[in-house]
């Protein structure tokens, strides 16, 4: 079956001429889908189209099955793909408006030592319309519409590497900021990668300004390469290289995410080859609580550590918080949340 989200206003317009339809079909039915409609809430088509569209199209590639709540007002959602597999994704709550996480693969093959998402290895790609879906259903689920979204930010840190899918990402964000769509800026989006360098270099090239995050973790090849496996194939020398070519090319601040762990990567030497990499850069460091995924073993830095580390990268210059933890206490790191209903079938 195909997935309706999948295709542009210009792909939908082709199917629809084939259908003997009129042009201004394309434009309602693609309007209707990023509103979250079902075919059969299309009640502006005929009869007959909506019967073509239910038999060639699905028109709900990710069902939320599962909702849970935190004390912050995080919302963790569980998506049902049409096949069958699950993904996960969080909503965020921020004075600015919600920012939403959405996945885009089932399962992960980076092999992050911290990460619940890459447990289990990688299933599939997501298809641009299962991305985009998340948050069509999400902006539905809370009350927001095209005139008046509710989901304003989007980032792509949930299960999955965005460039081991690239060419479904970069159709992604061409459908979330199609202007007769849900049309969310580029500027809200962030992606963030493990370090992927031939894409990085890729992604400067396409002329789209999002927010590009690198999960970095270690300022040491070696310690990284136990953290993250994708260090053996790329140096931070490398990957550092390939963050300023993107400044150079978007001129936009490049952000590196850095998950501390206890007796890991916490102490001075790191804090201070950190700033050494970093320093004359315009970028940003966030630096996150670990949160305890049970089956790594990895414990998160205390609150003293961080602060300490924190102040070393402020005292040498370097832009740097303390990402603020949110749902905690529903399982909020990727993949967890995942893996525990899969846990429950089993």
């Amino acid at each position: 079956m195909k997935i309706i989200s999948d295709y542009s206003l210009e792909q939908l317009s082709e199917i629809l001429s084939g259908f003997g339809e009129p042009k201004f079909r394309a434009r309602q039915i693609f309007r209707a889908v990023h509103q979250g409609k079902r075919f059969k809430d299309m009640t502006d088509l005929k009869i007959s189209l909506r019967e073509r569209l239910e038999k060639e199209f699905v028109d709900n590639p990710c069902e939320i099955i599962e909702e849970l709540i935190s004390k912050d007002g995080t919302r963790k959602y569980l998506f049902k793909l049409y096949d069958g597999n699950i993904i996960e994704g969080v909503l965020m709550k921020y004075k600015y408006g919600y920012t939403q996480c959405v996945s885009t693969q089932v399962g992960c093959r980076m092999g992050c030592a911290f990460c619940a998402s890459t447990l289990g290895g990688l299933v599939r790609n997501l298809s641009q319309g299962e991305i985009l879906g998340q948050v069509l259903e999400v902006n539905k689920r809370i009350g927001g519409n095209l005139d008046k979204r509710q989901v304003t930010n989007v980032v792509l840190m949930g299960s999955g590497e965005p460039f081991d899918n690239y060419d479904n990402v970069i159709n992604f964000l061409k459908l979330i900021s199609c202007s007769d769509g849900i049309n969310i800026s580029p500027r809200n989006i962030s992606i963030s990668t493990c370090g992927i360098v031939p894409k990085m270099f890729d992604i400067a090239k396409e002329n789209l300004p999002i927010n590009l995050t690198v999960s970095l973790h270690s300022p040491f090849d070696e310690k990284r390469k136990k953290i993250m496996p994708i260090a053996k194939a790329y140096s931070i020398k490398e990957v550092i290289n390939a963050c300023r070519n993107y400044f150079e090319i978007t001129k936009r601040r490049v952000y590196f995410e850095y998950s501390l762990i206890n007796g890991e990567n916490d102490t001075k030497e790191c804090a201070d080859k950190l700033c050494e990499l970093l320093r004359g850069f315009p970028c940003h460091v966030n630096l996150i609580k670990l949160n305890a995924v049970k089956e790594t073993g990895l414990k998160s830095t205390g609150d003293k550590r961080a602060q300490e580390f924190m102040k070393i990268l402020e005292d040498k210059g370097i832009s740097v918080t303390i990402r603020r933890s949110m749902g905690a206490d529903i399982e909020g790191a990727c993949g967890q949340l995942r893996r525990k209903f899969l846990d429950k079938k089993d």
